[in-house]
C-alpha cells in the first residue's frame, strides 16, 4: 500500500500549490508542483440521471418536514472509522441518511432548513428547504487531488457538487462550510446522533437528547412500511442470496477440506459481485457451532454427517439486505434424528408464516411458532406439560432461545428504534417485511436431552412481505421441507 506525502501545515486546502515551497511537501519540486496543475481533461459528467430512489427519498423528506415543522433537521451520513493505524473500514452510510437521500458518501450531511415562506426551490419539501452538504471534487489547483491521502488519485473521484445535484435532486454545498453555519444558526434544531461527532459538537448548545431521540424514533418508524422501491430492492437482495446459497452447496466438499471460512468466502463472493456487501456477518455454523446463535468466527471444521446452519444475506448496492437461514445436511442427507428436529422447526415456521397477515399482531407469528415447538418438546419428553403451562413459564426457551423474527430493510434488524407500541406490540400492515425464523438448539453440554440430540442446532428463516390479503414469501425459491432440501442439494451437486 502506498504511503502519502503528509503536509506540514494544517491548512493545505486553502493554499495554492505555487505557494507551497520551502519544503511544505518534502520531495516535491516546484517544477513538479507547477506541472501537476495543468494538462488535465475536463471530466465533468453531463449525462447523469437521478438515482432510482431519488423520488422516493423526496417523498420521505416531505413526510419528515410535516412531522417537524419550523425546526432545522440535521442527518449525517457518518465518517470513516479506523480499522488499524492508518487504514479504515469500508464505509457504510448511516441508514437514516440513505433513507432520506439515496446517497452513500462519507462525511456528507443532509440539512432540512425551515422555510420562511419563500418560493420552493429544487430541494424543497413542504415546509423545509433540503440541502445536501458534501465534499466537492478534490481540488486540482492546491494539489489536494494527488498529495492528500484522501484525494482523487488516492481513493477515487468524488462527484462534483453539480453532478450530485442531478443525482439526488436537491441543492448541494461544500460540507466544510457546514460547521460554521450550524454554530451560527438560531432556532430549534434536531440531529440524528451517533454518526458524526464534529456535527454534534457544533450543535451541542442547541440540541437535547430527548428531542434528538424523537427524530431518531420517527425515522425508524417511518421505515416500518416499505414502498414499492424498497420491496423491489429486498426481492433483489433475496434473489442474490438464493444464488449465494446455491454456490455454497456446490462447494461443500471444498469446505470439508478446509473450514467454515470457505463457506463464508464463497457467499461473500456472490454478495460482492451482485451487490454492495453482505448485510451482516455471515453465520456459517457447522456441527455444534449451529447452537451458537451468532457464530461468526467461521473457523471450525466442516464434517460429513453434521449439519450446516447458514444464516446470510446479500446487501444490494442501495443497501437493502436479505436475511435467510437454511440448515443443510453437509453430506446431502439428514440422519433420522436430524430430520426429526428439522421437521419440528419446519412445522413451527409453517405456523408462524401462516400467522403473518394484515391486522394480525406482530407477536402472533412468534406465539404460533413457539406453540408448535413446545408441543414437540413436550411430546419428546424434554419438558413436562401441559403445553399451556410450559408456555406460561417460558420453559421451552432453554432450547428455542430467541424471538421468531424482526423487521427487515436497510438494516438487517430494521426499525430498531421504533416504539414498542408501534413495533413489537403493533399491528401488521401491507408493505411490512419481516423474518420468520424459529429454531431449536440442543447444546453439546446439555445433559437434560438425549445424547443423540446434543450438538444439533436447526433454524429456518425466510423473508416475508405482508400483502393486502396475507403474505408473500420473498425467499420461496429456496426449498424448506427436508425432502425438498435433499433433492435440491443433490441436483446442485450433480
Amino acid at each position: 500500500m502506498a504511503d502519502e506525502l503528509t503536509p506540514e501545515t494544517p491548512d493545505e486546502d486553502e493554499q495554492p500549490i505555487k505557494q507551497r515551497k520551502n519544503g511544505l511537501y518534502p520531495g516535491v519540486s516546484d517544477e513538479l508542483a507547477d506541472n501537476m496543475t495543468s494538462g488535465w481533461a475536463d471530466t465533468e459528467l453531463r449525462d447523469l440521471q437521478p438515482v432510482e430512489q431519488a423520488p422516493h427519498a423526496a417523498e420521505r423528506r416531505a413526510a419528515l418536514s410535516r412531522r417537524f415543522p419550523g425546526e432545522r433537521l440535521v442527518i449525517p451520513a457518518g465518517n470513516l472509522k479506523t480499522r488499524s493505524n492508518d487504514t479504515e473500514y469500508s464505509f457504510r452510510a448511516a441508514t437514516e441518511y440513505v433513507y432520506l437521500t439515496g446517497d452513500q458518501t462519507d462525511d456528507s450531511v443532509l440539512v432540512l432548513e425551515p422555510r420562511d415562506g419563500g418560493a420552493e426551490g429544487a430541494g424543497s419539501t413542504e415546509g423545509h428547504d433540503a440541502t445536501l452538504y458534501r465534499l466537492p471534487r478534490s481540488n486540482r489547483e492546491n494539489g489536494e487531488f494527488w498529495l492528500n491521502g484522501m484525494g482523487e488519485l488516492w481513493v477515487g473521484r468524488r462527484h462534483s457538487l453539480t453532478e450530485a445535484e442531478v443525482l439526488y435532486g436537491m441543492p448541494c454545498k461544500d460540507v466544510r462550510e457546514l460547521t460554521a453555519a450550524l454554530t451560527e444558526a438560531t432556532g430549534p434544531v434536531r440531529v440524528v446522533r451517533g454518526h458524526d461527532a464534529g456535527i454534534e459538537a457544533a450543535l451541542t448548545d442547541k440540541v437535547t437528547a430527548e428531542r434528538d431521540e424523537e427524530l431518531r424514533v420517527y425515522l425508524s418508524e417511518a421505515r416500518l412500511v416499505k414502498d414499492d422501491f424498497e420491496v423491489g430492492e429486498l426481492q433483489k437482495a433475496v434473489d442474490s442470496t438464493v444464488r449465494g446459497f446455491e454456490d455454497v452447496v456446490k462447494v461443500l466438499d471444498k469446505a470439508e477440506a478446509t473450514s467454515e471460512r470457505y463457506i463464508e468466502g464463497t457467499f461473500f463472493l456472490r454478495a460482492r459481485v451482485e451487490g454492495n456487501d453482505v448485510g451482516y456477518g455471515s453465520i456459517c455454523a457447522a456441527g455444534p457451532h449451529a447452537c451458537t446463535l451468532h457464530w461468526v468466527r467461521n473457523n471450525g471444521a466442516v464434517r460429513s454427517g453434521d449439519l450446516l446452519l447458514l444464516d446470510a444475506g446479500v446487501e444490494t448496492n442501495s443497501l437493502y439486505t436479505a436475511d435467510v437461514t437454511r440448515t443443510l445436511p453437509i453430506n446431502g442427507r439428514y440422519s433420522e434424528v436430524q430430520r426429526k428436529i428439522y421437521d419440528a422447526v419446519y412445522a413451527a415456521q409453517e405456523a408462524g408464516i401462516a400467522a403473518v397477515k394484515p391486522g394480525a399482531g406482530f407477536r402472533d407469528f412468534h406465539d404460533a411458532a413457539q406453540r408448535v415447538l413446545t408441543e414437540h418438546l413436550v411430546e419428546w419428553g424434554l419438558v413436562e406439560g401441559p403445553v399451556e403451562r410450559v408456555l406460561e413459564l417460558g420453559l421451552q426457551r432453554r432450547w428455542t432461545l430467541h424471538g421468531t423474527g424482526h423487521m427487515l430493510g436497510l438494516d438487517v434488524h430494521d426499525c430498531a428504534a421504533a416504539r414498542t407500541e408501534s413495533y413489537v406490540n403493533g399491528t401488521l400492515e401491507p408493505g411490512m417485511v419481516l423474518t420468520v425464523e424459529p429454531g431449536l438448539y440442543f447444546q453439546a453440554d446439555d445433559l437434560t436431552v438425549p445424547e443423540e440430540y446434543r450438538g444439533i442446532g436447526v433454524r429456518i428463516e425466510d423473508d416475508i412481505l405482508v400483502t393486502a390479503d396475507g403474505n408473500r414469501n420473498l425467499s420461496s425459491a429456496l426449498p424448506r421441507r427436508s425432502d425438498e432440501v435433499e433433492e435440491w442439494m443433490a441436483a446442485l451437486k450433480g
